[in-house]
């Protein structure tokens, strides 16, 4: 039965997808209910790439330069020089024959696209000492972490290509992450084990523009899989993202959009342990300080399969994230189809968050929302046994109060959340503000048709409308309705 309910699903989305099929610089019309407000979305024509390609024919083959396509011998260097080569003739393609190349850390650089086919892996190299460290950003503060498996730093009209390959061969570093956290946790340092714990990220796009990902397939990452930081103007389009391979990867998130603009991810199927699309602005006084946002970024497309949000705004929200329009999006087995979260500490506003369009089977919550996320993660306190001794540099940074500490207050506001279709949820709803002055402020749910086991909670809000809810609960509950003012609801319990 479950396996037609999916095939059903499939083809509806297929006819979705059909519908709003898009060119580049147009924007499909939507329904979000009544809210008597006009919704302006044409900002998302200007997301994405605005150079495709390079249009050189320059080529450069890697085994020109010493690279050899044998799983034992690593080739870092040739490939290197190859790219080296390929941005110092003004750009074009570097190529590979089929076959396995072992590879530490790599730079793309301006011009060059890494094209890696049909028929070629890329396989990263297990050693942590292959991959340099210079100052990043992880999970919300700026530290000096491991370079990525490839790295696309400071420049401009680049990317990755093709429909090859890219195994980051990252369980040694789950291993060596899920040793570390049991004894963190015993010392009370839950919340610096993500820090301390250096692990190799799949892509990083950092300080860039017009950059492309696409076609190919990346898996087994040691932490994050894609990481686009600090830049504008990028797109990722069709690529696959397969992180439960061999193992359970913590914190590998798909793609995660870092304090960045005007992005476009279209077309791809993420499976992860951790949010499957993210989008990120900094965190506590690190974050406030750089004070970057993630804004005019479109998702459309998207498959997430297992892990914890189809789209997820935060934790990580100190620098703001606005301006989000996700469509024909599909969710199996997923935590959460979208997922806003925070901490009293992060500070910043999630506001203008637009989701429309999509299929969910087997999610935990179609709806999560909550301004107090994970609180042994989320706040830093050293125990006494450290107090007075030499910390590292990014402990200091994690221990940094916000002053005051309302600036650590985090907001979300007007959010949309329309035409769902969700069968076997384990929760239609779990939303939640702080209290009476700290609430989810305009929220719009519309036409959302729900098959979940429990009804699930709605807390501290204002200006909070579900209208056009059909909900099937199997334990026969209701939404569950505390201290929520102006709220408006049309819901059909069958």
């Amino acid at each position: 039965m479950r396996k037609i309910i999916i095939n059903t699903l499939a083809i509806f989305v297929t006819i979705s997808l059909h519908t709003h099929a898009q060119k580049r610089g147009e924007v499909p019309t939507f329904q979000w209910g009544t809210t008597g407000k006009q919704i302006d979305l044409s900002w998302a024509a200007e997301v994405g790439s605005r150079v495709e390609d390079n249009q050189s024919t320059n080529t450069f083959k890697v085994k020109d330069f010493g690279a050899q396509n044998d799983s034992n011998y690593l080739s870092t260097q040739a490939i290197q020089k190859a790219i080296d080569a390929c941005s110092n003739a003004g750009g074009g393609k570097v190529l590979f024959e089929p076959g396995y190349y072992q590879t530490g850390a790599l730079f793309v650089k301006k011009g060059v696209y890494l094209h890696i086919d049909t028929g070629t892996t890329l396989l990263a190299s297990t050693d942590i000492n292959q991959y340099p460290e210079f100052r990043s950003r992880i999970a919300g503060i700026e530290m000096v972490w491991p370079s990525a498996v490839i790295n696309i730093i400071d420049t401009q009209h680049a990317g990755i290509t093709g429909a090859g390959t890219i195994d980051c061969r990252g369980k040694v570093f789950w291993d060596k992450y899920w040793e570390m956290r049991k004894e963190y946790v015993q010392k009370g340092l839950r919340w610096i084990v993500d820090y301390d714990c250096k692990r190799v990220r799949g892509i990083l796009v950092s300080g860039c523009s017009d950059i492309t990902l696409k076609d190919f397939t990346l898996m087994r990452t040691g932490f994050w899989g894609i990481q686009i930081l600090y830049s504008n103007h990028c797109t990722l389009h069709k690529l696959t993202v397969n992180n439960n391979i061999g193992g359970h990867g913590p914190s590998t998130d798909g793609i995660d959009i870092d304090s960045s603009t005007y992005v476009l991810i279209d077309g791809c199927d993420i499976d992860c342990n951790d949010d499957n699309i993210c989008l990120k602005a900094g965190r506590d006084a690190d974050g406030l300080r750089v004070n970057r946002p993630t804004e005019y970024v479109v998702v459309r497309n998207c498959i997430a399969r297992k892990g914890a949000g189809l789209i997820t705004c935060g934790s990580e929200t100190s620098g703001d994230i606005r301006y989000v329009l996700g469509y024909n999006l599909q969710a199996y087995g997923t935590s959460s189809t979208l997922r806003l979260k925070s901490a009293l500490n992060r500070g910043g506003t999630v506001e203008y968050i637009y989701m429309t369009d999509v299929i969910a089977d087997g999610v935990q919550n179609v709806l999560a929302a909550d301004l107090n996320w994970n609180p042994s993660y989320s706040y830093s306190e050293l125990p006494a046994e450290y107090e007075g001794k030499e910390v590292p540099e990014h402990w200091n940074v994690m221990l940094q109060k916000v002053e005051p500490v309302e600036k650590g207050y985090p907001h979300f506001n007007h959010v949309y959340l329309a035409n769902v279709k969700a069968t076997n949820a384990k929760q239609f709803i779990s939303a939640s503000g702080w209290n009476d002055s700290l609430t989810l402020n305009d929220f719009t749910l519309y036409n959302l048709d729900v098959e979940a086991e429990k009804a699930g909670i709605v807390a501290h809000t204002k200006k909070f409308r579900l209208t056009d809810i059909k909900l099937k609960i199997s334990d026969n509950s209701q939404i569950e309705f505390n201290k929520n003012s102006q709220l408006k609801k049309n819901i059909r319990y069958e």
